[in-house]
């Protein structure tokens, strides 16, 4: 029986190819817009779309906060994407005054405008491992993943980053501890790389049931 994975919906971006991933990768996603579906479903995908505050703002709204939180502090199977991934940190200098879930200690932080480097950070780039972590098992080091953001968080504890990425200045590309996991990239539109990170995601949940 496929793991039902909760696609957090805050009302912002096309959900569709998460999905559609997540589908391919052996998980019946299921989209959330509120509190009351997640509690039924084995883990928890929030891909990000849009700005910090926005996010925050939106999760507060649709009462998603505080389950999150729960969630998290409960070590349950969640997988940040993107903006998923830096709502697990503080705060963010996009959105000065927005509180992210806090799950980590950290603070999400922009590239600096400098010669040679466009910024955003959009296209493919490899990956350096860090610390270890199941969800990257059987890819190779220097595998290629696809990048858009203009920021990246900085855990206070180096110790949870799991890859970094060069982009003029190493930044934690992905991090986990526990059964939490963030990528800055986006494994929904990595070909091949991306969805063996997907499959080992789904692949652990049968553990956990």
């Amino acid at each position: 029986m496929a793991p039902r994975v909760a696609v957090i919906d805050y009302g912002s971006g096309n959900l569709r190819s998460v999905e559609k991933a997540l589908q391919k990768a052996g998980a019946e996603p299921v989209r959330c817009e509120n509190t009351g579906s997640i509690a039924a479903c084995d883990a928890v995908v929030l891909p990000g779309v849009g700005s910090f505050g926005d996010c925050a703002r939106s999760l507060e709204e649709r009462g998603m906060t505080s389950t999150l939180r729960e969630w998290l502090a409960a070590d349950r199977p969640y997988l940040g994407i993107c903006l998923g991934y830096q709502i697990l940190f503080d705060s963010s200098e996009e959105s000065p005054g927005a509180r992210g879930l806090g799950h980590w200690r950290g603070k999400v932080t922009r590239f600096q405008d400098a010669p040679g480097r466009k910024v955003p950070h959009m296209g493919w780039n490899s990956l350096k491992w860090g610390a270890q972590d199941k969800i990257f098992s059987g890819i190779p080091e220097g595998a290629h993943v696809f990048f858009v953001h203009s920021y990246y968080p900085a855990p206070t504890d180096r110790t949870l980053v799991t890859a970094w990425c060069d982009y003029g200045v190493q930044f934690a590309a992905a991090a986990a501890r526990g059964r939490v996991h963030g990528m800055q990239f986006h494994p929904e539109k990595s070909q091949d790389v991306g969805l063996r990170i997907l499959e080992n995601f789904v692949r652990g949940l049968h553990g956990d049931k």
